[in-house]
């Protein structure tokens, strides 16, 4: 049971700090905690399944395991693999996130609520997928593995996963006030998405090659994608931040 708790805690725990931070970005006219919770929580359970089910169908079909579809790639480099890692897992994951944003599409009083909420779709989504990866280390690696991938993880695809969606999302918003398509902001983040996974792929897939170096390589990039992401993300927050008098009707 504590070990159980302590998973939640470390899956959910860094989730819940980085909404609470990405929502504090926005100084004037912040979103309600309610709205917040309500499209956490459709990340956390309904876009994490319907992504697991697409993607398992998917994982099935090139007969391998539910896993980090980057280290599918990295353990089996070819052509499917790396459709799966760069283009199947992106596009299905961003559209599953998205939809909670929509959920709130009608709501939205700022263009910027829309970075906000795809912020926290993704950051809900990342909890639970936190929760079963690091569950997973935990069992097979014990503690240390455990504690690697919760750091890891805290720091790298939990940004990357908030950031991303908040592009989506930025799109929704200006899909709802402005009339423009949502389509090209998400395929940005598809493709910082997939710029991730191939980043985390480069580890296990140059090892051989190229040792330890490469490990660090990989990580590096993807950290590097992760946080670059999500610093932009809350300066455009406060870019499109305006006091009430002054905002003249969504720009």
């Amino acid at each position: 049971m504590l070990d159980l708790l302590v998973l939640v805690v470390a899956a959910f725990l860094p989730s819940v700090l980085y909404v609470i931070w990405i929502r504090n970005t926005e100084k004037y006219v912040r979103e309600p905690y309610s709205r917040i919770l309500r499209v956490f929580v459709f990340g956390a359970i309904v876009s994490i399944a319907i992504a697991i089910v697409i993607e398992s169908v998917a994982l099935n079909l090139i007969q391998t395991s539910l896993e980090r579809v980057y280290q599918a790639f990295a353990q089996n480099p070819n052509l499917v693999t790396l459709l799966l890692a760069v283009v199947i897992a992106p596009l299905v994951e961003e559209f599953a996130k998205a939809l909670g944003v929509f959920q709130v599409r009608g709501r939205m009083r700022d263009i910027e609520d829309g970075l906000i909420y795809g912020a926290v779709a993704g950051l809900g989504f990342a909890a639970t997928e936190n929760l079963l990866y690091e569950s997973d280390a935990l069992l097979t690696g014990g503690t240390q593995a455990f504690l690697a991938t919760a750091v890891v993880r805290t720091f790298s695809s939990a940004l990357l996963h908030s950031s991303a969606s908040a592009v989506v999302g930025l799109g929704i918003a200006r899909s709802a006030w402005q009339g423009k398509s949502w389509l090209p902001y998400y395929f940005v983040g598809v493709i910082m998405h997939a710029s991730f996974n191939l980043a985390a792929s480069f580890g296990s897939l140059y090892e051989n090659s190229l040792g330890a170096s490469a490990v660090l390589i990989g990580l590096m990039a993807a950290f590097a994608i992760a946080i670059i992401g999500i610093t932009l993300v809350r300066a455009k927050i406060r870019a499109l931040d305006q006091p009430v008098g002054l905002r003249g009707g969504m720009a």
